[in-house]
């Protein structure tokens, strides 16, 4: 479908009320961005410095999560406190690289590349990251000299608004167009699937972080479109690790509990070794998991997908008290996560629910018997039930088993002895970009594989001068097949 002929579908289901503020936001933005590509880039950085420290102040970031997690009923607040150091982590990358004319020489080959920005950007914010998202998008926009318009979840139409709010306070302060941050949904209009469509048709490039619906609309928009895929972090336990079990299960209750496993880098699934499998399930269970016998796993179960095993939105990002309420029995006051055990044998087409994506504080666990490459083969089994191209981690001593994984497993990340919901999306002790938006590649049915980061918001202008020749001979370049007969006789 062409992009106007997506726009005018898009267009046909809003009322008039939502196509005014369409239109309207997307003028301001316009208007504000073509005043702000002509900023030098000591003053863009100094104006992202302004909107990050706005939001991510240690007082201020705390009433948004507190804002957000008593509108949308989802989260921990705790744990999702500290992703006021992911936004600390997007700006760090920011002020390190350059967005504005020159940003990378390549002398021997000829090569000087300017930066440019996109243009409007339409971002979708989904309900567990009203305060992180907008923030981390902004930076980067801003700093390749876009504007940008966010569409919240109805979820969190306040916090969203409330962090958009912020940051505009922070552009005046420096005197940056106000409009180059805006939301949907703070008039008359009706924040719906159908406002954020129009959104996305309207703007120069869409990032949309959120379920496979935001995805595939976002795609279908007729806009050049970054997504993410479906996560089901998943995790292996070699033999090697057998003396680091109590680590390996610490990072998994870290990765696990983490805004009560929203996420989806949040570890969904463990393969241990059947060696030390015994043993792990113990470190998990003494680092605060709690171990589910098959009733309470089948009740667990019924609370999480339906028949047709689509999730049911009442368990995300639940915490495991609450999860096992609504299931029909109770535990301890103390206990982090749910454990269940996966189920039936692996093969390719193995679909066992504890498979799926889960979302929240439930963690599966899974045998495997014999040499790594069975680890492997159920990792493409569980990833062809859901989560292909998202991510790996390994806890691993054995540097082939590392790159044995490297090699095979279909994702655009490995987190090697790391908690993957705190190393996926970037971190301070590891050199993965930061970012709220974690590409899955072609796999995923994603444009790229990367963490979306900032050369993902600017388009880029290659100059190219001429160099010495650098023509190979044929003998080199065609290797044995070259037969310099029929090249002569030609």
């Amino acid at each position: 479908m062409s992009r106007m002929s997506s726009m005018e579908e898009v267009y046909s289901k809003l009322t008039q009320d939502q196509i005014d503020e369409i239109e309207e936001k997307f003028a301001r933005a316009d208007a504000a961005q073509k005043i702000f590509e002509k900023w030098t880039q000591e003053d863009i950085d100094r104006t992202i410095q302004a909107i990050a420290w706005k939001v991510a102040n240690t007082q201020t970031f705390k009433e948004l999560v507190k804002m957000s997690i008593e509108e949308s009923k989802m989260g921990d607040f705790v744990s999702r406190e500290n992703k006021k150091f992911k936004i600390r982590g997007v700006l760090r990358d920011a002020l390190r690289q350059k967005s504005v004319g020159i940003i990378e020489e390549i002398p021997e080959k000829g090569i000087v590349k300017y930066g440019k920005p996109v243009g409007v950007i339409a971002c979708v914010v989904p309900a567990t990251n009203p305060d992180l998202t907008p923030a981390g998008n902004a930076i980067y926009a801003l700093k390749a000299r876009n504007a940008i318009i966010f569409s919240p979840h109805p979820r969190s139409v306040k916090t969203g608004g409330k962090t958009i709010e912020l940051m505009r306070e922070g552009l005046r302060e420096v005197g940056a167009p106000e409009d180059l941050i805006q939301i949907l949904g703070q008039g008359k209009a009706k924040v719906n699937k159908a406002l954020s469509e129009a959104l996305n048709t309207k703007c120069d490039l869409v990032i949309a972080t959120g379920g496979q619906g935001v995805v595939r609309r976002a795609y279908h928009s007729g806009t050049p479109a970054y997504g993410v895929g479906a996560g089901n972090a998943t995790m292996i336990w070699d033999e090697s690790a057998k003396d680091e079990l109590h680590q390996a299960a610490y990072n998994t209750m870290l990765s696990k509990t983490s805004d009560f496993g929203s996420g989806c880098s949040a570890d969904g699934n463990i393969v241990i070794q059947a060696s030390i499998y015994d043993d792990a399930v113990k470190e998990l269970v003494q680092v605060g998991g709690y171990l589910l016998n098959e009733e309470e796993q089948e009740s667990i179960k019924k609370i999480m997908w339906d028949e047709s095993c689509h999730r049911l939105p009442d368990s995300v990002a639940q915490s495991p008290q609450r999860m096992a309420e609504l299931a029909g029995f109770s535990i301890p006051e103390d206990r982090k996560f749910l454990i269940a055990k996966g189920t039936g044998s692996f093969t390719q087409d193995y679909d066992d629910v504890w498979c799926r994506e889960k979302l929240s504080t439930l963690l599966a666990v899974h045998k495997y018997e014999g040499e790594f490459q069975k680890a492997i083969d159920i990792i493409m089994a569980i990833h062809a039930v859901g989560g292909k191209g998202h991510s790996v981690g390994i806890y691993s001593n054995n540097e082939d088993h590392i790159h044995r994984l490297a090699l095979e497993a279909n994702v655009g990340r490995i987190m090697v002895r790391q908690p993957q919901s705190k190393a996926n999306a970037g971190s301070f002790t590891n050199g993965m970009p930061m970012t709220s938006s974690i590409g899955c590649g072609t796999w995923g049915g994603n444009a790229t594989s990367e963490n979306v980061h900032l050369h993902h918001y600017m388009n880029v202008t290659w100059v190219s001068k001429e160099i010495a020749e650098d023509r190979p001979s044929d003998e080199e370049l065609f290797g044995e097949f070259y037969d310099p007969k029929r090249e002569n006789k030609a």
